[in-house]
């Protein structure tokens, strides 16, 4: 392939790429606050092997994060969300490839922005002020003008 040849058009609609766009903060920005509120709750069981008196200082710290961490993994709160999350990356890296990157990252970090707003308030009980409501609006019409620009 020549490389003064431009790559052909997208063929997919802008209401697709919106739809990703949408998963995207969603994954992001909706599973933030569940994520937040299991770590905050999350009851560890004892590990015996932390108390022996002839472990190391260094071997010791080393297991509290390693049983931390694994004790969060297998809390089904905790990783479900994670999972859901961490696949937001998967499908950015998949729009980024086909989509146009001035569009993609600041639209998708909005929504993240405005999902998180909203799962704090599904699963925290947050009441979103006026305030918030408004600064949510300002950002919908941020996107709309990045969207209207490239078109």
């Amino acid at each position: 392939m020549d490389p003064d040849t431009p790559p052909p058009a997208s063929s997919v609609s802008p209401a697709r790429w919106m739809l990703g766009f949408l998963l995207v903060g969603m994954a992001w920005g909706f599973t933030t606050p569940f994520i937040r509120r299991a770590a905050i709750t999350h009851a560890p069981p004892p590990h015996p092997v932390l108390d022996r008196p002839d472990l190391s200082w260094p071997a010791r710290k080393a297991l509290t994060v390693f049983f931390k961490v694994a004790d969060l993994l297998r809390n089904p709160r905790y990783a479900i969300p994670l999972v859901i999350n961490f696949s937001g990356s998967i499908w950015l890296f998949i729009i980024i490839g086909k989509a146009e990157l001035s569009l993609t990252v600041p639209i998708t970090n909005s929504l993240a922005f405005l999902c998180t707003v909203l799962g704090e308030w599904w699963a925290e009980g947050k009441v979103i002020s006026r305030d918030t409501w408004i600064g949510m609006a300002f950002v919908l019409g941020g996107i709309a003008l990045c969207v209207q620009s490239k078109t």
